[in-house]
């Protein structure tokens, strides 16, 4: 979501490549219809691992997920700013549709308020 939400709020002014260490070879439904709900075109969003975008520079990496904020992370080209948000990952998240739903809602909003602060 939050390549997504990037993409969608910097107008073309930056571009999110989103990439986990522990890729599940999916993206989950409910971050797609997440997006949709909230008007953000997710576009073709696929499951990567980080290892496939290595040799790219970038000038900030953000990791969201707290399992992630211990790892060390590849080395990138460059000197990339590093940031971590802590945002729980809503897959995780069990019960009913309306609690998923919920918890994918959460994430989002939380999201768009660090990507808001961020960009503007």
């Amino acid at each position: 979501m939050a390549e997504a939400l990037i993409n969608h709020v910097g107008q073309g002014r930056y571009q999110a490549w989103s990439a986990g260490s522990h890729p599940t070879g999916k993206v989950h439904p409910q971050a797609m219809a997440t997006l949709r709900r909230h008007g953000v075109d997710p576009g073709q969003p696929y499951s990567k691992s980080w290892h496939t975008i290595t040799g790219t520079a970038f000038d900030l990496i953000i990791t969201v997920c707290d399992q992630t904020a211990g790892e060390t992370c590849p080395i990138f080209p460059g000197q990339p700013q590093k940031r971590h948000w802590s945002i729980p990952d809503p897959a995780n998240t069990s019960g009913t549709e309306t609690d998923i739903q919920v918890a994918f809602d959460q994430a989002f909003f939380l999201l768009k308020e660090k990507i808001d602060e961020l960009l503007t």
